[in-house]
């Protein structure tokens, strides 16, 4: 696959996620996918298709259905790696509050699958992980 085609895959995860069409976009994960995020109330590593689906699942279950991803910045940095920077907006559920945040990820991919994906605190944070810091 080339680096464009990966992007293309990380940018129709994201607009299937909008869409609420969790198929399609678990549909672009390995059988063996690895999510990393970091420490904290949610974070771990998590193993398989179906824990990250899991992952993500409980996560959406905290806001409204009005949650939306905004891509900021899209970039392929090699021919296996997608660096994703977006905006996140929501209400939370239990709480009516509106939350907006900033998320960054790596991706990686293989045959057209995303095989890793890790969140970073910052871009500049991501960017010093795989070598390439501003």
């Amino acid at each position: 696959m080339s680096s464009r085609q990966n992007v293309e895959i990380v940018r129709d995860q994201y607009a299937a996620t909008n869409q609420r069409d969790f198929r399609r976009a678990m549909s672009h994960y390995a059988d063996d996918v690895v999510m990393v995020i970091p420490a904290g109330i949610r974070g771990g590593t998590f193993e398989g298709r179906r824990a990250v689906g899991e992952w993500f699942g409980d996560w959406f279950a905290t806001f409204d259905r009005d949650a939306q991803f905004e891509i900021a910045e899209l970039i392929d940095l090699d021919d296996a790696s997608v660096l994703l920077v977006a905006k996140h907006h929501a209400t939370g559920r239990a709480s009516g509050v509106e939350v907006e945040q900033e998320v960054v990820w790596i991706y990686r991919l293989r045959a057209g699958k995303i095989t890793h994906l890790e969140s970073y605190d910052s871009r500049a944070e991501a960017l010093d992980a795989v070598g390439l810091a501003d």
